[in-house]
């Protein structure tokens, strides 16, 4: 059989559904059996969407909570946003509502945009919601991973400018506040086969993947580093004062508390390359230090090509909420034809996405020793939130958990 070329290749991966570093369901899961509930009303918003489920019992907004979509690619899917937040292990939407409160689900035009342009229309959903609220119950407004970016600066933004927005208390869902991680072989990997399928590339250089990533490459032999992009976005939240200063505001994680990392170790190969258009590809988890190598890379290609790692922690293994980006990637390439030549096996599928101290707004994530530290024995008044809550575990970043759901539930106003 000849070897497939490389518009085959390019043709089989362009047929497919994008490879997109996001939590959810795996590619080959199965629906729900249980259709999504209806909800009372769609509102269409600049630059977005939301849907509203009234709480038992009510007839109109009275007590709404509202929560922002996180980050991904393309538009928002609210129906599977809303399959996420029941069908999980903890069914928040329906406890929201058996406890009288009106879920606005927002979602955006599209994820990937920067968190500023999706702030205008988390804006644009506050204002809404407090018009058309019967009752002065203070709204929650909130969101999940980059949804509680997003409103934390749409809330800062509007007291910048002295607009009333009405709430009382703020909540962030597994939000990277000082950063989230994607691997520096994962990175690479995308940029690596943008000529055959940019959607991957593309994703890793959105505007909010360039604002969020601690740090980030744009090409698949850049340096890692903290992009232009997050550098204006972090000086446009210190212009607007950081955090609203009006509402309550609390937090929580999916990486435990007490330091211990996950079982994935430092330098351990978590992709290998088998078929015979990728074998020589090799991921592997992130190294301390400097030179030691991240990933070897071929798809297609003569060559294999090496990335070497810039003195990065040991950030892959980290104490936090962790997103299947190899296996995701696996999963991705293991679900085409077999004669392109792209079968993976995947040793390793998770790594550390927000790492704890970043969802909790409490350290930084430079060393070992910062991303790895005991957060109990940390002051509180080191985070900007004025409370927060820790996993037992650490699990699967923006996991809807009874045991964080019930916190946050019992704290709204």
């Amino acid at each position: 059989m000849p070897e497939p070329s490389h518009e085959q290749i390019a043709s089989g991966l362009q047929n497919r559904p994008p490879i997109a570093l996001v939590p959810g369901p795996r590619i080959d899961a199965e629906p729900h059996s249980s259709l999504p509930l209806r909800p009372s009303a769609v509102w269409d918003l600049p630059g977005g969407s939301a849907r509203v489920y009234l709480g038992e019992g009510n007839k109109a907004l009275v007590r709404p909570v509202i929560v922002a979509d996180g980050f991904g690619t393309g538009p928002s899917e609210l129906v599977s946003a809303w399959e996420t937040m029941e069908f999980g292990d903890y069914p928040l939407i329906s406890e929201l509502r058996r406890r009288s409160r009106d879920v606005v689900l927002l979602g955006f035009r599209e994820r990937g945009a920067s968190i500023p342009d999706n702030s205008a229309t988390a804006q644009a959903a506050i204002l809404r919601t407090a018009a058309e609220q019967q009752g002065r119950t203070p709204l929650a407004v909130g969101g999940f991973g980059t949804g509680g970016l997003v409103t934390r600066h749409a809330l800062a933004s509007m007291e910048s400018r002295d607009v009333e927005h009405r709430t009382g208390l703020y909540f962030s869902y597994d939000s990277p506040h000082r950063g989230a991680w994607i691997p520096l072989a994962l990175q690479a990997f995308a940029h690596y086969i943008k000529g055959l399928d940019s959607r991957f590339s593309d994703q890793i250089n959105s505007p909010a993947a360039r604002q969020l990533l601690w740090r980030h490459i744009g090409e698949w032999d850049g340096a890692p580093e903290r992009s232009a992009e997050r550098t204006a976005f972090l000086a446009e939240m210190r212009a607007i004062g950081e955090w609203p200063r009006r509402p309550r505001l609390i937090g929580v994680a999916n990486g435990a508390a007490d330091g211990i990392g996950t079982d994935v170790r430092a330098g351990e190969l978590a992709l290998e390359g088998r078929g015979s258009s990728i074998a020589g590809t090799r991921l592997y988890t992130q190294s301390p230090g400097d030179g030691e190598l991240a990933a070897s890379l071929r798809v297609v290609t003569e060559r294999t090509h090496e990335v070497r790692t810039a003195g990065l922690p040991s950030i892959d293994g980290a104490p936090g909420g962790s997103l299947e980006g190899f296996g995701i990637l696996a999963d991705g390439l293991n679900a085409l034809a077999a004669p392109l030549g792209l079968k993976t096996d995947v040793r390793i599928r998770s790594h550390c996405f927000v790492p704890s101290v970043s969802a909790v707004d409490i350290g930084d994530l430079d060393t070992d020793e910062e991303l790895y530290t005991d957060i109990s024995r940390l002051p509180y008044e080191t985070s900007g939130l004025d409370e927060f809550r820790l996993a037992s575990r650490n699990e699967g970043h923006a996991l809807v958990t009874e045991e964080l759901s019930t916190w946050l539930l019992d704290r709204l106003p």
